[in-house]
């Protein structure tokens, strides 16, 4: 079974930076791309913010570039999400999702942390 913890959220001022964090563990073999998405409050569905395929290539949404950096660290199986420049529409509860965890059952699914919220406001 592979387990997601995120970290990082929090409340911040317009201008400034948040880190988030998402580590998986579990017994896996390999993680095909890692991904952040968001949830505005009372917004459906969750629309994605980055990812990061396990060789590096990365993809933003639009409203991000420029100001998000996401990276991995593979051999720890985690994922961060630099968030600078933050803007007040930037407020919303923070998904990291693993696609296709391989575990050294054979299994390949795909998981989603608890969320994460990340509030920007003066």
């Amino acid at each position: 079974q592979v387990q997601l913890m995120e970290s990082g959220g929090g409340l911040v001022q317009p201008g400034g930076s948040l880190r988030l964090s998402c580590a998986a563990s579990g017994s896996i073999f390999s993680i095909n791309f890692m991904a952040w998405y968001r949830q505005p409050p009372g917004k459906q569905p969750r629309d994605l913010v980055a990812l990061i395929t396990s060789s590096g290539s990365t993809n933003y949404a639009d409203s991000v570039k420029g100001r998000f950096t996401i990276s991995r660290d593979n051999a720890k199986n985690t994922v961060y999400l630099q968030m600078n420049s933050l803007e007040p529409e930037d407020t919303a509860v923070y998904y990291c999702y693993v696609d296709r965890a391989r575990t050294a059952g054979g299994t390949i699914l795909n998981y989603w942390g608890q969320g994460t919220q990340v509030t920007v406001s003066s």
